[in-house]
């Protein structure tokens, strides 16, 4: 009795094994088993004792975790949990830490960056001590002002604005408090006048934070209100001679941009956009009371105009002697 079985069927072995699918061969999928078999060897225990402590020094200079120069998971030196009590485990304080890490940084390797030109740093040195010793220490008014009054000088980012334009509300608030020209950007019509206003409170800021200006009623120096005359010939009355006020306000022409303008025929148009910046110099009601006071000195030295004295006049007749 012979059994009818198919041709494929005789041709399958007895056992089928499963068949893996083929990767093809990357430097990606080479470096993952080496990490691997890495890792395994970590693992289970490598026998080559020079690797091992190598590993062992590289998770020993790794760095811990949980914000702090504590343990793993400890908490940081400016947390509001910690009650302030030394722990055994605690690390080094600042002072310590930041001799160490000056002991070990290379000069050399910082030198690019700290002096990457000696020659003229050393030349610059040069010429200070020969001013110096020509001048016998001695400050030009333009020095004492510098050091006795404070100022700020901010200038803006690209603004999408003509000159033209931007120019007529650097004008309007040119020689005003800032409180009083934050106030006419803030409710004028115009487009750029929002950017201005940004600007005027980053400027405001960065007065306050990088020069300490504006800080008078907070510290008491305020001082006692004063009433003095503008340049324009106003009177005003100053309460608190740290308050700050627009000394100067110039614009600068920027780099144009591009834009299309599709018209009839297929024709295209490339239309030129102005970008312009706006600079301010934001100076404390304590310089306008200077310039005051020395307007009033200049003009009480001045002196009185004399008449012509009534005298004879030789030598001059009244008719013609002809």
């Amino acid at each position: 009795m012979s059994v009818r079985l198919p041709a494929r069927r005789l041709l399958q072995p007895v056992v089928s094994l499963p068949i893996q699918p083929q990767r093809a061969f990357s430097f990606r999928n080479l470096f993952r088993s080496k990490k691997k078999d890495t890792e395994g060897q970590i693992n289970q225990g490598s026998a080559n004792p020079i690797l091992d402590d190598y590993l062992a020094k590289k998770r020993a200079q790794q760095p811990q975790q949980g914000g702090g120069p504590g343990p793993k998971g400890d908490l940081a030196p400016t947390s509001i949990f910690d009650d302030g009590k030394k722990k055994p485990t605690e690390a080094k304080s600042r002072e310590e830490q930041r001799r160490a890490a000056k002991k070990e940084r290379n000069r050399q390797a910082m030198a690019m960056a700290l002096d990457p030109k000696p020659d003229q740093r050393m030349r610059w040195e040069r010429k200070m001590v020969i001013r110096e010793v020509r001048k016998r220490g001695r400050l030009t008014r333009a020095q004492q002002i510098k050091q006795t009054e404070r100022e700020d000088l901010v200038k803006s980012p690209w603004i999408k604005t003509s000159v033209k334009k931007l120019n007529l509300l650097a004008r309007q608030i040119a020689g005003k408090p800032l409180d009083e020209a934050m106030l006419q950007m803030r409710f004028s019509k115009k487009k750029p006048a929002q950017d201005i206003l940004q600007h005027l409170e980053y400027a405001r800021d960065h007065a306050i934070v990088s020069r300490g200006m504006g800080l008078g009623k907070a510290e008491g120096t305020a001082g006692s209100p004063t009433e003095i005359r503008l340049k324009n010939g106003k009177r005003k009355l100053v309460e608190d001679k740290t308050s700050l006020y627009v000394d100067q306000a110039w614009v600068g022409r920027g780099e144009y941009g591009r834009a299309y303008d599709y018209r009839a025929r297929g024709r295209v148009n490339i239309m030129r956009l102005p970008k312009t910046s706006i600079s301010v110099v934001l100076k404390e009601e304590a310089t306008r009371i200077r310039q005051h006071k020395e307007r009033e000195e200049k003009k009480a030295n001045r002196k009185v105009w004399v008449h012509l004295p009534d005298r004879v006049i030789p030598t001059q007749r009244q008719h013609v002697m002809w």
